[in-house]
């Protein structure tokens, strides 16, 4: 097809001129969605920072450990029930007093299974606020 100066372009084939079926054209100008994709942009992690991906990762392999409450003479059942919900997080109640009770009838019971180091630290507290408590890892034994 030749075209002159000053016509307009035809998309329609001959010899059926007279059917003519529209047809998108599309043209790779840049900023109006055609053409070359944008360059992807990399996130950089600074050395000696874990990534988020990382973070999940390890706190995935890291061995559970449990709390364990132990039964003592001393302090009063409403009272160790206050210091489960004010040391643990997400403590209900109905947990605490169960753990209590738990704990009171067999010696001890089991406060919480997590990271060694989250156990570490609800020990802590609970021998912080007088009451008996030691860790073991979670994966030995019943």
């Amino acid at each position: 097809m030749t075209m002159t100066p000053g016509d307009t372009p035809s998309f329609c084939k001959r010899p059926y001129s007279n059917i003519c079926i529209p047809v998108a054209v599309l043209a790779a100008v840049p900023g109006k969605g055609g053409g070359l994709l944008e360059k992807p942009v990399i996130e950089k992690v600074t050395p000696g920072r874990e990534s988020e991906f990382d973070l999940k990762k390890s706190r995935k392999t890291a061995p559970p450990y449990r709390v364990i409450l132990h039964n003592d003479n001393f302090n009063k059942r409403e009272y160790v029930v206050q210091v489960l919900m004010k040391v643990i997080p997400g403590m209900t109640l109905d947990n605490a007093v169960n753990i209590m009770q738990e704990a009171h009838y067999n010696g001890l019971s089991v406060v919480i299974i997590c990271a060694q180091s989250d156990a570490e630290d609800h020990c802590m507290q609970l021998r912080g606020n007088g009451l008996l408590s030691s860790i073991e890892p979670a994966d030995g034994g019943c």
